[in-house]
């Protein structure tokens, strides 16, 4: 080609009018979706704020969330005790379900033979896929039976004995508990934080394992020296997404967790979240301050989601910045 030529582009007038024209609509139809889910997220606050309004003005906010009673024939309504329910049965999963999840995650990246990585990952995909009102049922008439009749009894023989935390562990052995919610709880979520885990764990390269392993580093040391400081902020994430998934759960608690407006120390005995308290009630509720409250409880539970995840959010920030900073 002669230097002298000219050079052809494709870049001719009618095809930059075009491509003008197809970036501002796709810009326009970015704009407009980011658009529309903070107006569907402002009209569900909003929503939520009106039809919680009654309640708030009878008990105010400070009033309704500080109460634990809840008795609809005398119209008092307190939010206290649904919300310790949510609180506890999630605290509860995550300390099963993050240990649980790592040890699978662990098992498949770093210990398990090529041959059984495939059916052990699809079988955990497949438990992520059971609607929850399965877990519910087999949590009802299956776990629930077998931890009143072995479980429970050498927990409270044991830790219940305990000078601190033996109240914990006291209950009549009925089966169905907030512990056994929160137990439910973590077999729902280990799916999803064990898939996470796995995931950002196959993202480190293997040559910074093969590199631990060649200067005489264990797997433990691998993966607390290698592994773990490279994926921590996906790691989390998957954390909070479990997290995320038990504080708004219903059907799967409603079964198991004795939907009993009761305050205690005691995790063997029945409970309620907010979640499971909403699905029993709403359909029954009678009177405006009677569905106020309910909807009340709707939106005390967004307010704690938002803040676990926005808390969340934070978190991975600063350990972004420690990361880059230790680049």
């Amino acid at each position: 080609m002669n230097a002298e030529s000219p050079i052809v582009t494709a870049d001719t007038p009618g095809n930059s009018q075009k491509r003008s024209l197809g970036d501002r609509l796709f810009g326009g139809l970015t704009w407009f979706s980011a658009v529309a889910v903070l107006l569907v997220l402002g009209a569900i606050i909003l929503m939520l704020f009106m039809g919680a309004r009654p309640a708030f003005e009878k008990y105010g906010f400070w009033g309704f969330i500080t109460s634990a009673q809840w008795n609809p024939v005398t119209e008092m309504f307190g939010a206290l005790s649904p919300i310790v329910g949510t609180l506890v049965s999630s605290l509860i999963a995550i300390l099963i379900g993050v240990p649980v999840s790592f040890g699978i995650a662990l098992f498949i990246t770093e210990l398990a033979p090529p041959w059984l990585k495939r059916p052990v990952g699809t079988a955990i995909e497949l438990l992520a896929a059971i609607p929850s009102i399965i877990y519910g049922m087999w949590g009802l008439f299956v776990f629930a039976p077998f931890f009143a009749d072995y479980i429970q009894p050498i927990l409270t023989d044991t830790l219940g004995e305990l000078p601190l935390i033996g109240p914990l562990f006291q209950g009549p052995p009925l089966g169905i508990s907030v512990f056994t919610a929160g137990i439910i709880l973590a077999v729902m979520i280990i799916p999803f934080i064990a898939s996470v885990m796995r995931d950002v764990f196959e993202t480190v390269p293997a040559e910074l394992r093969e590199s631990a392993f060649g200067v005489g580093s264990t797997t433990w040391e691998v993966v607390w020296n290698v592994v773990l400081p490279l994926t921590r902020v996906g790691v989390v994430g998957g954390i909070m997404l479990g997290l995320g998934r038990a504080l708004g759960e219903t059907m799967a608690v409603t079964f198991v967790i004795g939907n009993a407006h009761k305050l205690h120390w005691a995790l063997f005995e029945p409970g309620n979240s907010i979640a499971s308290t909403i699905a029993n009630e709403f359909t029954e509720a009678d009177g405006e301050v009677y569905t106020a409250a309910l909807i009340g409880l709707g939106l005390i539970l967004f307010i704690i989601t938002f803040i676990v995840l926005a808390l969340a959010k934070l978190m991975l920030l600063h350990m972004s910045r420690q990361a880059g900073r230790q680049t």
